[in-house]
């Protein structure tokens, strides 16, 4: 991968607050601007083939009542949803989840609480079913006194939330550094697979990160994020201490099994996602070399084995810090999409990329959005008519959570639409969850800040034929 020269206002804010400030003219792209992507969406709207009818939006009652955040939304096998938050509780915090069966909200259960928690606006707690009917969660406990030492702690219910196992440490490293964002997917009927960013190998190194709290005033363009330290390569011996990539299986009995370093180096502080296609599942993430290049990188498990990871597309984007935005991905079958933010050659940009092979080769990416008011934040759907992207933007008039419709191939966009704009700006509105539900309606939770303090929003997204 090349090496590119960066601007001095661009090193500056990054390592100042890792603003993610510059995309290059990446190969695939379709806008250059915002009112060149709602003149593309009103041309694909109005040419043979399109979809002939818009997409209708109207609210969507949440169970998440008073000061709540960091959502996570997931589809059942089933095709109920489950929708998690974290809310205060006395000296502490709570994780509380809720299912929607696609009448109503079942009542709210809570998974765990406790006053030694890592609560972030960016690393989140998850939520997984199984087909045996398992639920799955985790969250993040603090491990030592440190700012950002803390570890991945996992839970198991059998009895649909009822009740929780004892928790599990996905990691044993014993080190006081951090590990988190997670991504959870099943491994089998009675299993998942869980992936995780893990510090052990920075132990004892300088720590510059995503602020364990974000204050609801806080703007966008002070993205929180790592600043450039010690650089780590493939092999470790020879290059400083990095964040890795590992992951690992637990069964019922909430035993490890399969622990694997996927990555030596990776972007410190962005999310990672996963998706099962039907070669088995697929893991995206930031990755980082030791020229700072943080492109969006890809692997799947199949027969026994993790795939070397590859780039989801070559942008070459040159950041000395971590911009604390990771990738999306969706599968159906063996067709994939992988949405991300990047900032290769100077605008802020929202990629969408697709594969027809289960994760081995994408197409050249199509630019969903870009400019300065892009913040990505991106999650994706992907069904039999549509692929679906949400991301947020933010302006001198505020930050919008904006959704568009492709066709399933990403070869033409049918549909934009706001979703919603924010009361909040800045961090504290977090990241915005998309899903499918059994009907086949999306399903959209995002934070608001109202009066000062974190809400839960929800939309129903239906789509025209």
């Amino acid at each position: 991968m090349h090496t590119r020269s960066i601007p001095v206002f661009v090193l500056a804010a990054a390592l100042a607050a890792c603003q993610p400030t510059a995309p290059d003219g990446a190969a695939g792209s379709a806008v250059a601007d915002a009112g060149d992507a709602a003149d593309a969406a009103a041309e694909a709207a109005s040419s043979p083939g399109a979809a002939p009818a818009a997409v209708t939006v109207a609210p969507w009652a949440l169970p998440a009542t008073g000061h709540a955040a960091q959502p996570d939304l997931v589809a059942t096998p089933g095709g109920d949803l489950l929708l998690s938050w974290v809310r205060p509780d006395g000296e502490g915090h709570a994780l509380v989840f809720a299912r929607w069966d696609g009448d109503g909200w079942g009542e709210p259960r809570t998974v765990a609480r406790g006053d030694d928690w890592f609560v972030n606006w960016a690393d989140t707690p998850h939520l997984v079913a199984t087909a045996d009917g398992a639920l799955w969660a985790h969250w993040l406990q603090k491990s030592a006194a440190a700012t950002y030492a803390y570890d991945v702690a996992l839970v198991r219910s059998d009895d649909g939330g009822a009740s929780w196992s004892a928790p599990v440490l996905v990691n044993d490293d014993g080190t006081p550094t951090e590990h988190g964002f997670v991504s959870l997917w099943p491994a089998g009927d009675d299993r998942i697979g869980v992936a995780w960013l893990d510090g052990r190998e920075t132990a004892g190194g300088g720590h510059e990160g995503h602020a364990p709290a974000a204050p609801a005033d806080t703007p966008a363009t002070a993205h929180d994020g790592h600043a450039a330290g010690a650089g780590a390569g493939a092999d470790a011996a020879e290059t400083p201490p990095a964040m890795t990539l590992r992951t690992a299986v637990f069964d019922a009995a909430l035993a490890r099994s399969g622990e694997t370093r996927l990555d030596a180096m990776t972007c410190d502080c962005c999310q990672t996602d996963a998706a099962v296609t039907a070669r088995g599942p697929l893991l995206v993430y930031r990755d980082r070399s030791p020229d700072e290049i943080r492109d969006i990188a890809a692997t799947r498990f199949e027969g026994g084995n993790w795939s070397a990871a590859e780039p989801v597309h070559a942008d070459g984007w040159n950041m000395p810090a971590c911009p604390v935005n990771g990738p999306a991905v969706a599968a159906d079958g063996e067709a994939v999409v992988v949405g991300w933010y990047t900032a290769a050659g100077g605008t802020p940009a929202l990629k969408l990329a697709r594969s027809g092979d289960a994760g081995d080769r994408f197409a050249a990416p199509v630019t969903v959005d870009s400019g300065a008011a892009v913040q990505g934040r991106v999650d994706v759907v992907l069904d039999d008519d549509s692929a679906w992207v949400l991301w947020t933007r933010e302006d001198a008039s505020g930050q919008t959570l904006q959704l568009a419709r492709f066709a399933p191939d990403l070869s033409r966009e049918w549909q934009r639409v706001e979703l919603a704009a924010l009361q909040g700006r800045g961090r504290g509105t977090g990241f915005a969850q998309l899903a499918r539900g059994a009907d086949g309606r999306l399903h959209a939770v995002w934070t608001d800040i109202v009066d000062g303090a974190p809400r839960l929003q929800g939309a129903v997204v239906q789509a025209g034929g």
